[in-house]
């Protein structure tokens, strides 16, 4: 089996220094079309800097500059900062980890949104649990315009930790970054995301997480995670990269989980990436990009095979506008 790399370290905070309950952290790369809009649903929430760090960091954009727009409309209260080279997904938010000064944790990325109450909601959940390392609410997706498309299964009906939370997150990705904030101390504890996955990163911290401290979950949709033709996901899935890196978070996530229920898990994990890509398939050939489709299958079946699998390929021309795959 492979060894593993030791995920990146997080300096911890100085000590005796007062320190704001959030940090907003929002990493931004080539990506400044959706900026404004993020800003506003962190400001519209802004509880003053003595409770609240805000903060844009950029990856070396090549294509835009965030600056003049972050200090037209942050007026001074959002700081910015410029990466001196670009570090990729997990290397961005490792920075944005490393620069926030708060006790709570908040990677919203530039096209992502909040809805009113994030925050106080949260905090006040948050601030009597010193056991919880980290919190999510639900989610819903958006597109282009802000129109939400799909919203998250509830994890629970009411407010509280979610119960064997491993057992869920360890097999697949039910967390988006917007809804998540992490406690920067389990950060400290846990070290940062692997900069060695490409798309799974967060998936895996999440799991990791989870295998060491309660999470808690609020079920009002509180978080918009936005999905459009120039976003990270909508790339790894152009790519193929999507099932290749799933695999790979699974086989990072294993040593985290319960050695009796490892091999059923990691079983279950690559039926799950499996029907994804199925789904992207679908997905792309209503789009007419048929030979994408058909490269998502082929990955899919190469990762699990499984009654469920098969039922779910033998669907598609069904479920597909055209044409059979």
């Amino acid at each position: 089996m492979t060894t593993l790399p030791q995920p990146p370290g997080i300096a911890p905070l100085p000590r005796g220094v007062s320190h704001p309950f959030w940090s907003v952290m929002i990493p931004t790369f080539n990506r400044a079309t959706y900026l404004e809009r993020t800003l506003a649903s962190v400001l519209g929430q802004d509880p003053g800097p003595r409770e609240m760090q805000i903060e844009v960091v950029d990856d070396a954009s090549t294509l835009d500059d965030p600056e003049p727009l972050v200090q037209r409309v942050g007026g001074g209260r959002v700081a910015f900062h410029r990466q001196a080279r670009n570090l990729g997904l997990a290397g961005s938010w490792n920075a944005c980890i490393e620069r926030a000064a708060g006790e709570w944790v908040h990677i919203l990325h530039s096209d992502d949104l909040v809805y009113p109450g994030f925050y106080s909601t949260l905090e006040l959940a948050l601030e009597s649990r010193g056991d919880v390392g980290a919190a999510f609410c639900r989610w819903t997706i958006i597109d282009e315009e802000d129109a939400r498309v799909w919203t998250s299964d509830l994890e629970r009906p009411t407010p509280g930790i979610v119960p064997d939370f491993l057992n869920e997150i360890g097999v697949s990705q039910r967390i988006t970054t917007p809804s998540m904030v992490v406690r920067r101390s389990a950060y400290e504890k846990l070290g940062g995301f692997r900069t060695e996955l490409s798309s799974t990163a967060d998936w895996e911290m999440w799991a990791r997480i989870a295998a060491h401290f309660p999470i808690w979950y609020e079920p009002q949709v509180l978080a918009a995670w936005r999905v459009h033709a120039q976003s990270k996901t909508t790339s790894v899935v152009r790519s193929v990269e999507n099932v290749a890196d799933g695999l790979r978070c699974l086989a990072a996530i294993r040593p985290l989980l319960p050695a009796e229920q490892a091999g059923s898990m990691i079983r279950k994990g690559r039926e799950r990436i499996a029907l994804r890509a199925l789904d992207e398939a679908r997905e792309l050939w209503n789009g007419r990009e048929y030979t994408l489709a058909i490269r998502q299958v082929r990955e899919g079946l190469r990762c699990r095979v499984s009654l469920r699998v098969v039922k779910t390929l033998l669907l598609l021309p069904i479920n597909s506008r055209r044409g059979s795959l």
